[in-house]
Formats: C-alpha cells, structure tokens, sequence
C-alpha cells in the first residue's frame, strides 16, 4: 500500500517546501487537490502539473492521485484535467460531491448521478483514468458503502470506481456498517482515505437536547477501528494508493491547528499508520 498526503492542508506553502514536508514525513507521494482554490486551479491544470509532477519526483515522491471538483462530463475544465492526468501517468482521479437532494426525492437523485457517471465513463475510458467516487457522510451522496455499491452497479470499475474513506463509513454506519460496505464494494474499490473522528456536544435550541457532532480527531484516538479496517482491506486484496487526510484546520476538527502544528501531527499519524497496517496482518 502507497499512502499519499492529501495536499489540502499544505496548500500555503510554496510548492518546494510542500514537496520537502511530504517528503520528510516519509509519504510515497501526493493526493494533489485540483479544484477550485486547491494546490491547482482546475483553468491551470494543462500548464501547472507537469511542475508539480517535476518538483514532487526531483524529490523521490509521484503523484498518486487527482483530487477534483468534477461531478459531469460537461464540467468545466473536466476534459482538460482528464487528459493532463492521462499525459502525466496518473490513473486516479477523485470526482467532486452530489447534494442527495431534498428529501423524498432521493431514488430520483439516485438515478440522476448514476446518469452523470454513465456520461463520464466514455471520458474515463477515452482517457485511461479511473474516476472515483467518495463516501463521505452528511448531505453528499453517497454517504454509505451500502449506497455506493447500488450506485455503481453495472459501471466497470476501471472507469468509474469506489472512493471508500472508512472514517465517514464510521460515521454513518459505526457499528458494522462500515464493514459490510467493503465487503460489498470489495471488487470495485480503487482509492482508500484516512482520517478519524470523535463525537462531541454542543447546544441546539432548535433540538430541545444537546446535539450529537462529529470532530475529525488523531488516528489513533478517534472512533475508527483501523486494525479491522487494514485486516479487510487486506483479506480483499487491496494494495493501491491510501490517501491521508489531516483535517485538523477548520471548525470540523477538534481543534484548528496551524500548518505547523498539522505537520507535526501527521509525523504523529504516519507513526500509528505505519505501525497498524504492519499489525493488521495477525487480525483473525
């Protein structure tokens, strides 16, 4: 397994020194956000690449995957970042986020990004490059592993494939669900991510009692349980890219650390990661 730095939260560093973090933490490489306001404007992406794929590879690191804002064949810039990608070898690419729609109209809103991704594999085949879709909890869809796999049922998986992220797996379905969502995706995952949460309270008058909230936490404190998530993966064969998520900025985390303060973290994580995906083999 080759884990990746998700490069959201170095984007104000300058491209070298980003390079020299990842590097220093001992990523194989880089989960490049090409996004509106990301490491690459999605308008750049032509000319802005081959200069992150050059400083990231002087430098012993590849860029494992694309992270982008594309939800349709028509998006903006989405053929342009395809073909980039297609030009500089990367065969992942992260698609962008589905609203599931308001509610009781979420079988139609099924069908509708089902036939978005029925129009975006044409491109991924054109292009050798598999786009991927998240789960990640809340209002996108899809949320679960359960909803992704009828979501992608009957689309070859080297186009259009499973994003599976077990912390927002965890989220919506803490028990086992998690779990049954990787057994049922097994053939289609093609991108795993990492990151944590813990639940916390706060006050809402709207609720009458104290809300229930996720905070995205250290690995090794929060409610996922890796050792059994590193043991499925393994017994499922997969071996890719691992993509890790240090959101430890902004109000979603349990607290909002500088970039220092993030780096110093992910030292922190790539120690547990490196250390639980070893153990994992002896999980029966």
């Amino acid at each position: 397994m080759k884990l990746l730095m998700f490069t959201k939260h170095l984007q104000d560093l300058p491209l070298e020194k980003m390079a020299d973090v990842v590097r220093d933490l001992g990523f194989d490489g880089l989960d490049v956000t090409t996004r509106t306001g990301g490491t690459i404007a999605p308008e750049d992406v032509t000319e802005q690449l081959p200069r992150v794929i050059e400083v990231c590879a002087a430098r012993g690191l590849e860029i494992g995957m694309l992270t982008t804002e594309i939800t349709s064949a028509d998006h903006d810039h989405g053929e342009a970042i395809f073909q980039a990608a297609s030009d500089a070898g990367i065969k992942f690419l992260k698609l962008g986020y589905f609203h599931c729609g308001d509610f009781g109209g979420l079988s139609r809103r099924l069908d509708e990004i089902r036939g978005r991704l029925e129009g975006l594999a044409p491109m991924a085949r054109r292009y050798g490059v598999t786009a991927c879709v998240h789960t990640h909890s809340g209002d996108t869809f899809p949320p679960s592993g359960s909803l992704l796999y009828l979501l992608l049922q009957g689309l070859d998986p080297d186009e259009i494939g499973a994003y599976v992220d077990p912390g927002h797996m965890t989220i919506e379905g803490g028990v086992s669900a998690w779990r049954m969502g990787l057994d049922l995706l097994a053939p289609q995952i093609r991108l795993v991510a990492a990151k944590d949460f813990g639940w916390v309270t706060e006050d809402d008058p709207g609720l009458g009692k104290p809300a229930w909230l996720s905070k995205l936490v250290p690995l090794c404190e929060g409610v996922v349980r890796w050792p059994e998530v590193f043991w499925c993966l393994r017994e499922i064969g997969y071996d890719g890219y691992l993509s890790v998520h240090s959101e430890y900025q902004g109000s979603h985390s349990f607290r909002d650390m500088t970039t220092e303060e993030v780096i110093d973290q992910t030292r922190l994580d790539m120690e547990y990661l490196t250390e639980v995906i070893a153990d994992s083999a002896g999980i029966a």
